[in-house]
């Protein structure tokens, strides 16, 4: 039996700018509210990062809206929040950003049953003729899909 998946937010622009390496699949230590509001679909991800502050991975940068119906007890939009990994995970991420000069970037955040869950990568960004060489890779790719309709 699997658990139904909803995605909220994808962050496109993160695939095109980065190499990713590895992936990994963390849970968000969330208010009520903020729960609410992602529930209406009002979270975003493209300017988000992650960072580490005392041993704990933390989600900086992402906006969730206020969620309209809450009282004085509403969320800050902008406030980080920690994810929620094993000790294995933290300490390969840590490892990751600290020695090969790799980044953490946020791929996708959805819902995996009641639960909202952040898609994470190890990246290295992309040079620009890289992109291009993607870029061309894709089209490539779709000029073979469409000659065999």
């Amino acid at each position: 039996m699997t658990t139904p998946i909803k995605n909220i937010a994808n962050n496109k622009k993160a695939r095109h700018e980065f190499e990713l390496l590895d992936k990994f699949e963390a849970g968000l230590c969330l208010l009520g509210s903020e729960v609410k509001s992602l529930r209406q679909g009002n979270g975003t991800i493209k300017e988000a990062w992650v960072r580490f502050e005392n041993g704990e991975a933390w989600l900086v940068g992402a906006n969730f809206k206020p969620y309209e119906y809450a009282t004085h007890e509403n969320h800050e939009p902008r406030r980080p929040r920690k994810l929620l990994l094993n000790k294995k995970q933290l300490k390969k991420l840590r490892a990751g950003t600290r020695e090969k000069g790799l980044t953490i970037v946020p791929l996708v955040l959805f819902f995996k049953g009641p639960w909202v869950k952040l898609e994470i990568a190890l990246a290295r960004g992309k040079n620009l003729h890289d992109k291009r060489q993607s870029l061309k890779q894709k089209q490539a790719k779709r000029d073979i899909n469409e000659r065999r309709r």
